[in-house]
């Protein structure tokens, strides 16, 4: 019968040490509502006005506030270690919240002119400042696309190889061609888009088109591509090459079959760099697709659109109806740029290395 009863109690889950019980978080939840109240008192009682006054004023509080409780709980260590954490979780907040504003601005501005027709419909028949139901930017979606995937297909084994010859062959340009990738990370992308329009389009080799566009994008991605791939096969230990050459593979085979396999996930985040690089350009654009209102799938015949382009000329026409377009624009683009490097990532991922 003891031994019943023994079987049926819950066998006890141990708990991590370094989580809190849910009652030591209490002092913590008072000091966070006392410092929101304590900076709202100081705004309404002294001359600080306005949300940055009364986030410095709370981070100042909880940070004296947290200081104190860790000294009443552990003494002077613990006090130093609590002042040290709260920059920590500063500094997280500080690069957050940009990219957080950025990303509530476009959503909140970009969200009232989406329709179901942004996305099955071209501007070819209807005006900047037609009404939201008429018109959309299915042609710059599609543009968008073209570009970034035949400037990622001419950019990545590139940039790539690049990597590798600095990094397994390390011959005697190496030096120069470091060299080189480094001082293309500072070109301006005006200047990749002259340079291909004076080269391409101007000197008679094609019009503008996709592929013109492509090209100058790719001239400011493979610098990316090729600095960050350099650094991850960095990373691959010196054990696995010697594996490799110790069971009878040659050099390439070595690279081919060990290295790459084992920096798989590391070139997936250079291409995922190199495309949040160029996504949103638009100088470059403008010297080499020209831009269309109508859908176009050939990208190496006739000009060609694009949502950065989309949303500059919209922009410019400065109705307030096109400003809105623009705006949706912006947020198809981010959201298209999401949808890539989600799938960059779910291709590319370690778990599947």
């Amino acid at each position: 019968m003891v031994q019943l009863l023994d079987s049926q109690r819950p066998v006890p889950v141990p708990r991590k040490p370094w989580r809190k019980a849910p009652s030591a978080l209490i002092p913590d939840l008072l000091i966070f509502v006392a410092s929101l109240a304590a900076a709202e008192a100081m705004i309404m009682l002294t001359g600080f006005k306005g949300k940055l006054a009364f986030v410095l004023l709370f981070v100042l509080f909880s940070t004296v506030g947290s200081m104190v409780l860790a000294f009443h709980r552990r003494g002077a260590t613990a006090m130093s270690n609590a002042m040290a954490s709260s920059f920590i979780y500063l500094s997280i907040a500080l690069v957050a919240l940009p990219l957080l504003s950025i990303i509530f601005t476009v959503v909140s501005r970009g969200r009232h002119a989406l329709r179901l027709n942004t996305f099955t419909q071209d501007m070819a028949a209807t005006q900047p400042d037609s009404p939201f139901n008429q018109g959309g930017a299915l042609h710059a979606i599609l543009g968008t696309i073209v570009l970034v995937l035949l400037a990622t297909a001419i950019s990545v084994p590139i940039g790539v190889l690049t990597g590798l010859y600095l990094t397994e062959i390390k011959g005697r340009a190496e030096g120069l061609i470091r060299f080189l990738v480094q001082a293309m990370s500072g070109v301006p992308s005006i200047v990749a888009g002259l340079f291909v329009y004076a080269v391409w389009i101007v000197g008679g080799h094609g019009g503008f088109s996709g592929f013109s566009g492509a090209v100058a994008l790719s001239i400011l991605m493979l610098p990316t591509v090729a600095r960050t791939a350099e650094e991850v096969l960095r990373l691959i230990p010196n054990d696995l090459r010697e594996a490799g050459v110790a069971l009878g593979g040659t050099q390439w085979r070595t690279v081919a079959m060990v290295v790459l396999p084992a920096a798989r996930s590391g070139l997936i985040t250079a291409t995922v760099l190199g495309i949040a690089r160029v996504a949103g350009e638009t100088a470059p654009l403008l010297l080499t697709i020209f831009g269309t209102t109508a859908k176009h799938f050939n990208p190496f015949v006739g000009p060609m659109s694009a949502l950065p382009l989309y949303v500059f000329q919209l922009l410019n026409t400065g109705l307030d109806i096109a400003i809105a377009r623009a705006w949706t624009g912006a947020l198809v683009l981010l959201v298209l740029v999401s949808v890539l490097f989600t799938l960059a990532r779910a291709f590319g991922g370690r778990a599947k290395a």
